[in-house]
């Protein structure tokens, strides 16, 4: 018995390999990354992150997330209908050809994905696209409302561990002019990730396509282990806030909202409308949260930007002197090798006075000024790896 499903779950995670939707995210992954470095080399000659850095953390920075949600999928039997997994592949779809990813937000792909099975049910209309079998579903039944409330609300808490982790580390600098007509730096982090989650499907429904699907018997119910590849999206521009200040706050927020999803499946056990009203009151907190964060970046306030009293830092590269020296974005260097500097190139000279040592005066975050140094070695960037606004 052992045997047996264990190769029904090698069976399911071959078949993930079988979802179009699962190379079109690859592709918009290297897409991504392409479309990174051309923006940092365009404004500052050089690329920050590696560009299949995008790609490479596609699935590995949010596999051990996808493990934990699929054992709590499988180990608490939340079902979904074959139908469901139809409707979110062609809303991933259309919000990656689109080039939207506010749109996969998972409550906003559960949430529409659900409220398009409850109006064909409601309508009584059902169709075939490219064979495959399109019709409602009682959300009140076989408990749908809760499974698609619980996990739902599991992967909003996982798109806030992504963005809180991952969202200032691919937050890109991108030079603005300001209403003052003034250099100016905003970022902008746009990621999406693949989390391949273990669904189960209730019934024979994907038998009746591919006869070979494993199948798992518990006494008369049958039921279908899937693999799907759930697209996690994410995109903001912060300007007037640090992205290493924004981000986790922003992550923070989306996993409390998660966090209240899921008590309303709790809740739906018992009244199963409440899990559906939960998932589209989270759509629109989840909408509010990232309009309020937009609307606030309207305002002509940069968190970096050219200063009198020294060079700003505006990105810092991996691996380099800076990096080793704990320089961070948003601090500003008010001396190198005890000469002011207001500017790159006076940055630049400074430099040069002790090519192989450096010593750099810098105002913090909470304007308290530190001394850092380091050796700079032959092969080194010539900047120390640092851009800044200028």
């Amino acid at each position: 018995m052992i045997t047996e499903i264990l190769i029904e779950f090698a069976k399911a995670i071959g078949r993930l390999f079988l979802n179009p939707i699962f190379y079109i995210a690859i592709i918009m992954a290297i897409y991504l990354g392409y479309r990174r470095v051309k923006r940092e080399r365009k404004f500052f000659h050089i690329r920050i992150l590696w560009g299949w850095s995008e790609t490479i953390g596609l699935l590995k920075e949010g596999l051990l997330i996808s493990f934990c949600i699929s054992v709590l999928s499988i180990g608490f039997g939340l079902t979904l209908p074959v139908q469901f997994l139809y409707v979110a592949t062609i809303i991933s779809f259309i919000a990656l050809m689109i080039y939207v990813f506010h749109l996969l937000s998972p409550i906003i792909v559960f949430t529409l994905s659900l409220g398009t099975l409850f109006l064909l049910e409601y309508l009584n209309v059902s169709f075939n696209l490219a064979g495959l079998n399109f019709q409602g579903v009682n959300i009140g039944e076989d408990g749908l409302a809760v499974s698609a409330a619980i996990l739902a609300g599991l992967l909003l808490v996982a798109e806030g561990i992504l963005i809180r982790k991952y969202g200032a580390q691919y937050a890109s600098p991108i030079v603005e002019n300001s209403k003052r007509g003034l250099k100016a730096v905003a970022f902008l982090s746009k990621k999406i990730w693949v989390l391949p989650i273990f669904f189960v499907i209730p019934g024979n429904a994907i038998e009746a396509y591919l006869p070979w699907w494993p199948q798992i018997s518990l006494g008369s119910t049958q039921f279908s282990l899937i693999l799907f590849p759930m697209i996690i999206g994410f995109q903001q521009m912060t300007r007037h806030t640090l992205p290493v200040y924004l981000y986790p706050k922003l992550g923070r927020t989306v996993m409390t909202l998660g966090e209240l999803v899921i008590i309303g499946g709790l809740v739906a056990y018992f009244v199963p409308m409440v899990g559906f009203a939960m998932l589209v009151v989270a759509l629109l907190a989840r909408v509010g949260i990232s309009l309020r964060y937009i609307t606030r970046d309207q305002k002509d306030v940069y968190a970096v930007s050219a200063k009198s009293s020294g060079v700003m830092i505006a990105g810092v590269l991996p691996n380099s002197p800076a990096e080793k020296m704990g320089l961070d974005v948003g601090e500003i260097i008010r001396k190198v090798n005890g000469v002011e500097v207001h500017s790159e190139r006076q940055l630049y000279e400074a430099l040069q006075i002790n090519a192989a040592h450096c010593r750099l005066e810098v105002l913090n975050h909470q304007n308290e000024v530190r001394l850092t140094q380091h050796v700079v070695y032959h092969g080194d960037h010539h900047r120390i790896g640092l851009l800044v606004a200028d």
